[in-house]
């Protein structure tokens, strides 16, 4: 299958991020490289691209699309968590600006055994990198129902996190769930009818709160948000792309504190020492042009940030 996925604000991302033509820049979800594709184009023969990805199908589909470019590229399978090791490794000292599009690739959606969907039957896989050990399948038969609930509740903010891990635990006693179709089941049974009549898919936040469990989403954004800022240069710029509440949060919530500086009540006299790093964060959303080409887009959010 061909990695067909519409890069969200495609335009914005590249003209606050490119600030230097000869700059060397790090796509950390580099995926089908469009974000990337767009970042080269504007770079010189000096200029230098980075690109992380820990999905193999990801990683050569990238690589075919960027093997044309002018300016150096160096694609690398890693999670971005690894960011500092990454850099290190291709003695990188400084950067001029870094990228994040968070979340699970149109591609890895539309791809029925990679087991991202809820809208297409498949194995409850939800890897992002297929080497690694947990799988949603792990998750629904083995996490006790406590674990369960408490994990829909956390990272798919499920108001029936009880009942659908209570009507999985119920389910798998009689035989093991190894499919998202029968999964889907399980969460239409256990949300009540007239509580499935508005709002998104019924099984939406749950296959979202399995998909970040597997990947260990969230965990990882705070520190490699800290490690991106101390990897530019001055003057260089972030951008994240957020797609829900919970990594929003996340990002807003850390751009605001290395803008900020100090971390003491604000009622004491600073004893921390820590000085802004960043200048004050700014966000975009995509606009309606975008949202009508693209409905996926709906959702997202660049939020920015200066080096000082």
């Amino acid at each position: 299958m061909e990695f067909g996925h519409v890069s969200v604000l495609l335009q914005p991302c590249v003209d606050w991020i490119v600030t230097d033509p000869d700059g060397i820049y790090v796509d950390c979800t580099l995926g089908g490289a469009g974000h990337s594709a767009a970042i080269v184009s504007c770079l010189s023969e000096k200029g230098r691209l980075i690109g992380i990805d820990q999905d193999d199908d990801a990683l050569a589909a990238a690589a075919a699309r960027l093997k044309e470019t002018r300016c150096r590229v160096d694609i690398v399978k890693a999670n971005f968590r690894q960011l500092k090791e990454v850099l290190r490794g291709l003695d990188v000292n400084h950067v001029t600006g870094i990228l994040f599009d968070l979340g699970v690739s149109s591609y890895q959606l539309d791809t029925p055994e990679r087991g991202f969907s809820y809208m297409h039957g498949g194995p409850l896989d939800m890897r992002m990198d297929r080497e690694a050990q947990l799988t949603a399948d792990t998750i629904v038969n083995t996490y006790s129902e406590e674990a369960l609930a408490g994990l829909i509740w956390r990272y798919g903010e499920e108001r029936w996190a009880k009942r659908i891990a209570q009507f999985i635990v119920a389910e798998r006693k009689k035989k093991p769930l190894h499919t998202t179709e029968e999964l889907v089941d399980v969460i239409k049974k256990a949300i009540p009818k007239g509580a499935r009549k508005d709002g998104p898919h019924p099984a939406k936040r749950t296959f979202q709160a399995l998909r970040i469990e597997v990947n260990d989403e969230l965990n990882i954004l705070d520190p490699v948000l800290e490690d991106a800022i101390e990897a530019l240069e001055p003057g260089g710029r972030v951008g994240v792309i957020t797609f829900q509440s919970l990594e929003d949060r996340i990002v807003k919530q850390k751009l605001a504190q290395l803008a900020k500086g100090c971390t003491c009540p604000p009622h004491m006299p600073c004893i921390c020492g820590r000085k802004p790093v960043i200048k004050k964060p700014g966000s975009l959303l995509p606009d309606d042009a975008e949202i009508a080409a693209n409905p996926r887009a709906r959702s997202a959010r660049l939020r920015y940030a200066e080096k000082l």
